[in-house]
């Protein structure tokens, strides 16, 4: 299987501010990023398995010598939080449904979901600092606000890292590009409202969870996607079938070139719920649903 190597260089996208860019962004394949200072480094989230956190490491050791003081998690999902532990002793900090969520999920798995992925020795290591609303971090004299923007969207503790004296935004997985968003845990609803919220934020660089770096105008596109999903599942609801019968029937249209289409089955799951008013669904039957549409366990190149 062919696998996407990790970057060697990070993306210096503002004076001290870099992101550090995966491809080809699908399963398992993040995005993260920090800030240098003279005070030390500030990280946005670690990566799945332990080479890619490594190298992720190497990519921060290539620009400076500074240690990394602070390590901010997004959100609980593995692909962002597995390398934490390569991190210690910086301060792990995220929102504290993080911690939870962590726990929860538990040790990395591929089996029956994912094509095999090298792991490497993953030690969880959930945050230690966590908060409820939002938090300042200081890179320097540089203001970074850590914000829980107040609802579910592609989980229930996703946080954005927000730098408005330069306009760059790391939204985590609240943002995709090119890659289909994934709100199985979280809310499409939600997700459709908090995207309105970053954008109100008027970024003008944003660094996402999976995907190049872009621009606001991506932003919008997640909306667009959020607003089919939950069209599509009016409908699929209105004519009783399943999501899984309403996904093979839909035409995904303006989406159908989007990375893990398949996705959208498990959009579907979240969809009827939120249409529902419920936040509970049945996981592993969603999951199972996506591997029937794709054909098979889905692919992950990490």
């Amino acid at each position: 299987m062919t696998r996407y190597e990790p970057p060697t260089q990070p993306l210096e996208v503002s004076d001290g501010i870099f992101a550090w860019v995966q491809h080809d962004g699908t399963w398992w394949i993040n995005n993260a990023g920090f800030l240098v200072a003279d005070s030390g480094v500030v990280a946005v989230d670690a990566c799945s398995t332990e080479a890619r956190t490594r190298a992720l490491l190497a990519g921060i050791r290539a620009v400076t010598t500074q240690p990394v003081r602070t390590l901010v998690n997004t959100h609980h999902h593995g692909d962002h939080t597995f390398g934490n532990y390569l991190f210690e002793p910086a301060t792990i900090v995220g929102h504290e449904r993080v911690r939870d969520g962590i726990r929860g999920w538990g040790p990395p798995r591929s089996a029956p979901f994912w094509t095999d992925v090298d792991w490497g020795e993953i030690r969880l290591s959930p945050p230690m600092l966590t908060f409820t609303e939002g938090v300042d971090v200081w890179s320097g004299d540089l203001r970074c606000e850590i914000r829980h923007l107040g609802m579910r969207a592609h989980t229930d503790n996703d946080s954005i890292v927000w730098i408005p004296e330069r306009r760059v935004l790391f939204t985590g997985d609240l943002a995709f590009n090119g890659g289909t968003p994934f709100l199985l845990q979280g809310s499409v609803t939600g997700a459709r409202r908090t995207v309105e919220r970053l954008l109100a934020l008027e970024p003008e660089i944003v660094v996402p969870g999976h995907g190049d770096v872009c621009g606001p105008e991506v932003l919008q596109q997640c909306a667009d996607y959020h607003d089919f999903v939950l069209d599509t599942a009016r409908a699929g609801l209105a004519a009783g079938l399943t999501p899984l019968e309403t996904s093979r029937e839909s035409d995904l249209g303006a989406f159908a070139d989007l990375l893990d289409s398949e996705r959208i089955v498990g959009n579907l799951h979240r969809a009827y719920a939120d249409l529902h008013d419920r936040t509970d669904l049945d996981l592993a039957a969603a999951l199972s649903d996506m591997i029937t549409l794709n054909g098979g366990p889905l692919t992950t190149h990490a």
